[in-house]
């Protein structure tokens, strides 16, 4: 006699997978204050989808994106990342209907389906071991392409560890109209957005483990801090700088400096996205003349192949908004000045952390696969997924900002009526206006990401 079926795991309800979209896009915790829900329910609801997607990875019923039209929209999800401009429920429903207006009789827009195509493609932004996890076809190839490359070169040049760099920003976003509001002030500093952004900060390691001094680029004319830490260099201006000119604050200020205690070695590479005009001739020339040679991440790649982003980079932000978070009520009326005065000190405190962690730092560029392993090879995604994970969790303790399990009371339940699926699917077959979407608060739109 046959065994009777275990019972079929269940999908969520619409409301349900919503948070739960907006949790892959951001974060549990920001879902959690966005949605007033306790962390520990959304991260259960996370769960149940992904043992539903390992259990039915078949689509339901209807009409959705091929698996070529899925890995365009998984590349586009990637390189908006690296740009830090936004990824949430908007967006990305209306490039994924952008995508699928080729398909016969209209694109099949739905929650369930949104969820399924973020998990399927390991695209959540808190995924601790991101290099284990494959890329998209097309860039998975240039990921390969581009290891390649640098290990070529560093092997060719006999580059020493301490000439092999790592460089990227972290644009800063302030919300002055947020800040003076009654609530969620919490939410005025943002590392994702679409203008300008209030202040850059240029970060650098080195191969060997060392953390050059971070260039920090604020807008408008203020007054030189009375304290600024030894690891920061500041370059303020009125109208900030253009992406050409902070390469050249950089390769003149942090760079050639750098050379300079080295005895003027000649020759560095330095690892770098393929954004924000690294590659226009002006900057070429710059790096060329301080003897450095610019290894390019092709676009989507950075989560694979940039050391900064093994784990640096994702901790630097998350220190910067736990800080952010603690003196937010009491910052309404700080002018710019008092902000950047702040924002120099944790940054000066993070740095300082980072400099006792050479060993961190130099793994980081082994699980980037920028450096060969001790036996020569570039270690197995699983290898480097498990080391990655072990890196995020030791530089979250040295930064104190590890995560703990929340033992705040439950927050009611969230009644809003669930959207009508059919409504969904009407509302994204054409172009529609954030304000004009079916159930959507308009707090709802402003989805933040940290």
């Amino acid at each position: 006699q046959r065994e009777p079926e275990p019972p079929r795991k269940e999908q969520l309800s619409v409301r349900k997978l919503r948070v739960v979209l907006f949790a892959l896009c951001s974060s549990p915790e920001q879902a959690a204050r966005h949605f007033r829900s306790p962390p520990r329910r959304i991260r259960r609801w996370l769960r149940r989808c992904q043992a539903l997607q390992d259990e039915r990875p078949e689509l339901p019923e209807g009409k959705y994106l091929s698996l070529e039209a899925e890995e365009k929209l998984a590349e586009w999800v990637l390189t908006q990342r690296e740009q830090q401009l936004p990824v949430n429920e908007e967006t990305l429903f209306q490039k994924a209907t952008k995508i699928g207006r080729a398909l016969e009789g209209g694109f099949q827009i739905s929650y369930e389906w949104a969820v399924r195509f973020m998990l399927r493609h390991h695209l959540s932004t808190h995924t601790r071991r991101g290099v284990a996890h494959p890329l998209p076809k097309e860039i998975q190839g240039n990921a390969g392409a581009f290891i390649e490359f640098v290990q070529r070169q560093i092997h060719a040049q006999e580059l020493p560890p301490a000439m092999i760099a790592a460089v990227d920003e972290i644009s800063l976003f302030l919300d002055a109209e947020v800040l003076g509001s009654d609530e969620r002030k919490e939410s005025a500093l943002q590392t994702v957005g679409n203008g300008e952004p209030w202040c850059e900060l240029v970060l650098t390691l080195l191969a060997d483990g060392g953390v050059l001094p971070a260039l920090v680029i604020s807008r408008g004319r203020l007054p030189c801090p009375t304290t600024l830490p030894k690891s920061i260099l500041l370059e303020s201006k009125e109208s900030g700088c253009g992406d050409d000119e902070i390469m050249e604050l950089w390769a003149a200020r942090v760079w050639r400096k750098h050379t300079e205690c080295r005895g003027g070695a000649s020759k560095g590479m330095l690892v770098l996205d393929c954004h924000r005009t690294h590659l226009s001739e002006e900057v070429l020339a710059v790096l060329s003349a301080a003897g450095a040679l610019p290894a390019v991440i092709p676009a989507g790649c950075s989560s694979r192949t940039q050391p900064l982003d093994v784990c640096v980079k994702r901790s630097l932000k998350n220190f910067l908004h736990k800080k952010w978070r603690e003196r937010a009520r009491d910052l309404a009326d700080s002018d710019s000045s008092a902000l950047l005065q702040l924002l120099l000190g944790w940054l000066g405190e993070a740095l300082e952390v980072l400099g006792n962690c050479p060993e961190l730092i130099r793994k980081s560029f082994l699980v980037a696969s920028v450096l060969p392993g001790p036996a020569g090879d570039s270690g197995s995604p699983r290898r480097n997924g498990d080391e990655q994970e072990e890196l995020i969790a030791a530089m979250e303790e040295r930064l104190k900002i590890a995560k703990t399990r929340e033992s705040s009371p439950e927050f009611p339940e969230n009644d809003d009526p669930e959207a009508d699926p059919e409504i969904l699917h009407r509302l994204f077959e054409g172009e529609s206006e954030a304000e004009s979407f079916y159930g959507f608060e308009e707090a709802d739109l402003e989805l933040m990401e940290i």
